[in-house]
Formats: structure tokens, C-alpha cells, sequence
């Protein structure tokens, strides 16, 4: 009897939790959420995955996406860094959005990872790109009642671009980790390359001017030295393993043609030599948070400073490198979901 009574009250107790908010933790779901429901969605099968075709000068391609949850207000599609990384960069997303509910969609761009690779330099340019992503939101149902658009790193200047001629479609935008100005960028990395030991950045830059790029030194310095203080703010062996597993899946050949070799700024006739949207900031009337790391190799004031540009910008600077939402994800994450919360809510 006396376990009978216990049983009875367990699943009292188990009833009463489900139905009440989960105040402590500042979620607003609840045992009856849909947010994982996928039921008569026509990627249900696939669960959550669709391959949608791009249209290009070159023919017809089919780029990755996959949905995670259900939101008809807060829909984020991510656009990962390189050029030519890979939606891996922001696995660690699972642990943070899905409590909150929002949707987000994980996206490889043309000719990385799971995405077609027509290997065609031509469709490397900025203005495919950006076309590239219109095509993927029509695709995606994505409109200005629900579409926030996160660019990190070169994410961030293919949303910048985007939200400079499409930005009528977008309900938020968020700049992770990139300035407006490569020129301004590469200025910033010979402050932070000045700041590395003087023998290491002496040979650094010798390997450089000798375009020595290719040298096991090079990559070895680079990411003994810069990397563990301005990329992840961690020692190699403790990097996580999504991190090295999207670094293992970049593709060389776009992020050379478009970056370049150097992690000191663009190299040679990469084509993303010179990119400069800072004049162009105070067009972007979309509500506007900009995320930059302390230790980035962005720097974060001149980031501050872009939340001041655009028309209706909010900043937010974290304790990190450029992978802020491994290096400092509480204060990340947080701040990014308030910045969705209150667009979405009319307080931003």
C-alpha cells in the first residue's frame, strides 16, 4: 500500500511539472510543444533535410539545408565562415536555440561539404552568393515576419551583402565575428600579430614574404601561436571535436581564391581583396545585433562601432576569439537569443 501511495505521488508530481512553465530556466516551453514536431511538413522524411536547387549562369545545382525545430516567428538560417567551411561550425547551436524554441537551419553553400561542387571559380563572387541565399529563402518560405539571417566570419559579409539588396526580406540580422572592411581587418591583424612572440612573428612573416605557405613551419606557427589565442581560446589537443571535424571538411580551393593564404589578411589576387561596406552600413535599417570577441581577430571596438552605422544596431562583445560561440557560449547565446526574443517581441 505505502508503495502504491508513493507510485501515485510521483506521477502527481511528474503531471503538475509538466504543466507549468519552466520559469527557473527562462524557457517558454512546455510538455504540449510542437517545436519538434515535423508531422505533415514535407522534409519529414528527410527529417528536417532539403536539397534545394540553385539556379547559376553554369546550370542548376542543389545546395544542403537542414531544419531544426518548428517556429513560424523565429526562423535563423546560419551562414558558416571560410569561404568554404561548413555548417559544422555551428553544431553547438543544439544546445542552446532548441530550449528557447527557435528554429534555425544549418546550411553548406555551394561547393562546400554537403553541397554540390561544380569547382567553378566563376560562381565565387560575392553577387552569386548573395543570390545563392535569395533563392534559398524563397525555398525555405523565409520572410520578413520570421527570417533573421547569422553570418559569421565570411558568413558575415555574405549578410551584409545580403541585407544591402534584400534586406526588405529580413525580420533580424546578426554579424558574428566580421568586420565591413577587409582593409580595416587587415590593419587589425598586424596589431595582433605584433603582439606574438617577436622570434615567432619575425618567421611568420618571413614564410610570408617568401609566399611559403605550404611549409608544415607556417601552419605550425600559426596555429601554436594565433590560433590559440585569436581563433578558439583553447589548446589544440582541447579543441572540440566539431571544430576540427568543419576544419577537416573546408574546401582549399574557394578559400584560397576568395581569402587567400594568410590568416593576416587577403593574399595576392583573392577577390575578396579590398571589400569595403562601411560607407554602406547606414543603409541597413533591419534591426541589427553585432557579435565580437574580445581576443577576435576582429576587432571588437571596430565592431562595436558598426552597431552605431546601421539604423537600429545593438552590440554585443564576448569574452572570446573568432569561434565566440565555443569560447564564451553563455555570454553568446544569451545575448543572441534576447536580440531574437525582443524583435520578435517589438521591445528591440
Amino acid at each position: 500500500m505505502k508503495a502504491k501511495l508513493i507510485f501515485i505521488s510521483l506521477i502527481a508530481m511528474l503531471l503538475f511539472s509538466c504543466g507549468k512553465k519552466q520559469e527557473a530556466i527562462k524557457t517558454e516551453t512546455d510538455c504540449n510543444s510542437t517545436y519538434f514536431d515535423y508531422s505533415n511538413s514535407d522534409d519529414q522524411i528527410t527529417g528536417g533535410i532539403k536539397m534545394i536547387p540553385i539556379t547559376t549562369p553554369k546550370g542548376t545545382f542543389n545546395v544542403w539545408t537542414k531544419r531544426m525545430g518548428n517556429n513560424p516567428k523565429m526562423k535563423v538560417l546560419l551562414l558558416h565562415g571560410g569561404p568554404g567551411g561548413t555548417h559544422e561550425f555551428f553544431e553547438n547551436f543544439d544546445g542552446y536555440l532548441p530550449n528557447e524554441e527557435i528554429e534555425y537551419i544549418y546550411y553548406d553553400q555551394l561547393d562546400s561539404y554537403y553541397s554540390d561542387k561544380p569547382n567553378d571559380s566563376t560562381l565565387w563572387t560575392t553577387e552569386h552568393f548573395v543570390e545563392e541565399v535569395e533563392q534559398v529563402r524563397k525555398a525555405l518560405n523565409l520572410d520578413k515576419d520570421n527570417f533573421y539571417l547569422l553570418g559569421q566570419s565570411w558568413g558575415g559579409i555574405l549578410a551584409m551583402e545580403y541585407a544591402l539588396k534584400y534586406q526588405d526580406n529580413l525580420k533580424g540580422l546578426i554579424i558574428s565575428n566580421m568586420m565591413a572592411s577587409i582593409p580595416e581587418y587587415e590593419k587589425y591583424a598586424e596589431v595582433l600579430g605584433a603582439q606574438l612572440p617577436p622570434e615567432v612573428y619575425k618567421e611568420i612573416k618571413e614564410l610570408e614574404a617568401n609566399e611559403d605557405f605550404t611549409n608544415p613551419r607556417y601552419a605550425e606557427l600559426v596555429q601554436n601561436y594565433y590560433y590559440t589565442e585569436h581563433i578558439l581560446r583553447k589548446p589544440l589537443n582541447e579543441w572540440p571535436e566539431f571544430i576540427n571535424r568543419a576544419f577537416s571538411h573546408l574546401n582549399p580551393n574557394i578559400y584560397i581564391y576568395m581569402q587567400g593564404y594568410s590568416e593576416f589578411g587577403v593574399t595576392g589576387n583573392a577577390t575578396l581583396k579590398g571589400w569595403d561596406v562601411s560607407d554602406r552600413l547606414k543603409e541597413i535599417k533591419t534591426p541589427t545585433l553585432m557579435i565580437g570577441g574580445k581576443y577576435d581577430t576582429m576587432d571588437p571596438k571596430y565592431m562595436e562601432w558598426m552597431s552605431t552605422q546601421v539604423q537600429n544596431g545593438r552590440s554585443l562583445t564576448v569574452n572570446s576569439g573568432h569561434v565566440s560561440q565555443y569560447d564564451d557560449p553563455e555570454t553568446y547565446f544569451s545575448g543572441l537569443i534576447k536580440f531574437i526574443k525582443d524583435v520578435n517581441n517589438g521591445s528591440f
